[in-house]
């Protein structure tokens, strides 16, 4: 089976962010970097399930890694969560996003950054089925 491993990317000088990811048969692998020294900080796993409150609504269950030290745990879960939902798959996403001494702006600018890198990933992976 042939993999094909895509990439997008979200932003602009410090506060881009960038994807690398492809599907491992039906499943969804993730690598979110960005900042100014991209590194592994987290790692996210999440199954898509359904809701346990909302009929017919597809929710997930994901478990979360975090380093000593990171916060990357934050776009982790919410990237994994989401893919999950909107692609029914299993996904992990592993993230890693620095910025020396970041504003509480850069910050803001980084998540939303990661949350619409989030929605061209599953964009690509929807075009696929």
């Amino acid at each position: 089976m042939e993999s094909k491993v895509f990439y997008e990317e979200e932003g602009e000088g410090k506060c881009r962010v960038w994807a690398y990811f492809f599907l491992m048969g039906k499943d969804l692998v993730v690598g979110i970097c960005g900042g100014e020294k991209p590194h592994i900080g987290a790692l996210a796993v999440s199954e898509p399930r359904p809701s346990r409150n909302k009929p017919g609504v597809t929710s997930s269950t994901s478990s979360v890694i975090t380093l000593y030290g990171h916060k990357d745990d934050i776009v982790a879960r919410e990237t994994a969560d989401n893919l999950a939902r909107e692609t029914n798959r299993i996904v992990t996403v592993t993230a890693g996003i620095h910025v020396e001494n970041a504003t509480k702006k850069e910050i803001e600018t980084l998540l939303e950054n990661s949350r619409r890198l989030t929605k061209k990933i599953i964009k690509k992976i929807s075009s696929l089925t």
